[in-house]
């Protein structure tokens, strides 16, 4: 890590985490306990619980932008159906036009 200590690691908006930082914060997640983990890695309880913070954030903010793809993804697909589909209707009645002129149907 950067810094003056190993408890520093601010690495500005958009923080990402070290190996050694996902391992601890995925243990915690798993259910292990905050102050036994605090002590087994040589950090703070707080400075963990910073770190659980921004690792839920960083991971929901994750979540979010995958979601917005996977709807922008989705919108281009349908664009694109319906596209076709526009075009398929556009011939059709073109079709039918030119068989109407060949032989009016009877009124």
């Amino acid at each position: 890590m950067t810094g003056s200590g190993p408890e520093t690691g601010r690495r500005g908006k958009g923080r990402w985490f070290s190996k050694r930082e996902a391992c601890i914060m995925l243990e915690l997640l798993r259910g292990a306990d905050l102050e036994s983990t605090s002590r087994k890695h040589g950090f703070t309880a707080a400075t963990l619980t910073e770190w659980r913070t921004a690792f839920m954030a960083a991971g929901a903010e994750a979540l979010q932008v995958r979601q917005e793809n996977l709807v922008e993804e989705q919108g281009r697909r349908m664009k694109s159906v319906i596209a076709e589909m526009a075009m398929e209707n556009e011939l059709l009645r073109e079709r039918i036009r030119r068989m109407e002129d060949e032989k009016p149907f009877l009124r």
